[in-house]
């Protein structure tokens, strides 16, 4: 008798809720969505049910542009943790969105050596419909 195999353990998938779920199925559509406040004003991300700069509960869904410029990254040569592994090298990386905040995410169709700070960037989702398992994520690619 053979064991019984399992599939590895996936660390790169969301856990929507009722709340974050909007932000999910917008992803699903190809869309970012925000969190703006109406008692500030700021727009803010990752989505939380009050504004992190006023303390307001006054905020709601908003659909962003999806262009970014480059803040920071890193190429990343090596990581054990499923799917990672199948993946590397990647750029993990951290862009400033047009409305303001700022957002930890993957760059995608771009050499490693083409990457600059500044560099403008739209988004794009990798996950569900392109045969992976959960929600669709969101990355970004250059614009071009």
């Amino acid at each position: 008798m053979t064991p019984e195999r399992t599939a590895a353990p996936r660390f790169d998938l969301p856990e929507p809720d009722a709340f974050t779920r909007p932000y999910w199925d917008a992803a699903a559509e190809g869309h970012l969505l925000l969190r703006r406040c109406g008692g500030c004003g700021r727009a803010h991300h990752y989505p939380r049910e009050f504004c992190p700069y006023c303390w307001s509960e006054d905020v709601r869904w908003e659909r962003a542009s999806g262009e970014a410029t480059l803040y920071t990254w890193s190429v990343v040569h090596r990581n054990d943790l499923p799917p990672f592994g199948s993946r590397v090298p990647y750029v993990a990386a951290v862009v400033d969105l047009a409305e303001g905040p700022r957002m930890m995410t993957g760059i995608v169709e771009c050499a490693h050596d083409g990457l600059r700070v500044g560099m403008r960037l739209t988004v794009t989702f990798r996950g569900a419909g392109e045969g992976e398992d959960g929600e669709a994520v969101a990355v970004f690619r250059p614009c071009g």
